[in-house]
């Protein structure tokens, strides 16, 4: 157990995947918002966490869990101890600057708190028009964010970036959560798409990718029509869109989860699949194939927005 002294820091109110979220780390990549006024959904904030639990009922290469507490170690790095749903604590390395600091919280720690709290997650992008939102799914570099981004530069509202929230409402249809992060961008994707003005800090001081400010974005859940799951053309899959059939639609979206392996210890499997059967319900899932390269971008938005607006 550390023997760190913290001292307290003021508190930037933040609205992430649905969540009202206090934190006296200043998130870098998501968008303040003034306090509300209550309580809020999720703390974050600086403290000691111990390098393993105690009790841990199961343990992996990197992390602890016991109970509904998770401890997340990244070596050299920071360590997150992330509780029931409601409280992040971390701890940072000496050396290791709260501006990187940020991308951590948001991104796995983050994850690993909303399946604490049984939501359904995506590792994909969402966009919404009309009332209706779609999420794009796929495998890391598959090109979402950029995808999403050229989207919202023809008529898309942006609702969601790299971690994607599927809720239910009252009757139990799918929404995507809105969320109050900004996109993060590679330079490449960025100058392409005109996007220089809005291009905010670097993720990582070493990275060439950014945050970048949304337009329009969607402050509202709205219902998921369709997923649509990237992949990029080759001789053995052909360009176009594929509806899956519901057996390969089920396994498509367990396997898009973000951060699969740490969900499966986090969430019952038959709370899992319910989930999942209930945005199946009304939502269908799509392969869409495509080329790759900037070159063909303009296509793939226009065929996302032509298959979409066929589903009515």
């Amino acid at each position: 157990m550390s023997s760190a002294v913290f001292k307290r820091s003021p508190m930037y109110h933040y609205f992430i995947s649905g969540l009202h979220v206090s934190s006296e780390l200043e998130l870098r990549g998501a968008i303040p918002r003034e306090p509300r006024g209550e309580t809020d959904d999720v703390s974050i904030r600086r403290g000691s966490v111990p390098l393993a639990l105690d009790g841990a009922t199961a343990t992996g290469p990197t992390w602890d869990l016991a109970g509904d507490i998770f401890l997340l170690r990244v070596p050299r790095l920071i360590r997150f101890r992330i509780e029931a749903g409601r409280d992040i604590v971390f701890e940072t390395e000496p050396g290791f600057a709260d501006c990187d600091a940020a991308g951590f919280v948001l991104g796995t720690a983050f994850g690993i708190l909303l399946h604490q709290r049984g939501s359904l997650v995506l590792h994909g992008s969402a966009v919404a028009k009309d009332g209706r939102s779609i999420a794009i799914c796929g495998y890391s570099g598959a090109g979402k964010s950029t995808l999403a981004a050229a989207l919202c530069g023809d008529g898309c509202s942006f609702v969601a970036d790299d971690i994607c929230v599927v809720g239910l409402d009252g009757r139990q249809r799918p929404m995507i959560l809105p969320d109050g992060r900004h996109l993060k961008l590679w330079k490449e994707s960025i100058d392409h798409l005109g996007l220089a003005e809005r291009r905010g800090r670097a993720v990582r001081e070493s990275f060439a990718k950014y945050y970048v400010d949304p337009p329009d974005p969607h402050a509202q859940p709205s219902p998921l029509s369709a997923v649509y799951v990237l992949r990029e053309a080759r001789p053995s899959l052909k360009e176009g869109v594929e509806r899956l059939s519901l057996p390969d639609a089920m396994r498509t979206l367990d396997h898009e989860a973000y951060r699969p392996r740490f969900r499966a210890k986090l969430q019952p499997r038959p709370q899992t699949m319910a989930h999942v059967a209930a945005v199946l319900s009304r939502a269908k899932v799509f392969r869409l194939v495509r080329p790759r390269g900037f070159e063909h971008l303009q296509d793939t938005v226009a065929a996302v927005q032509a298959h979409w607006d066929s589903l009515g």
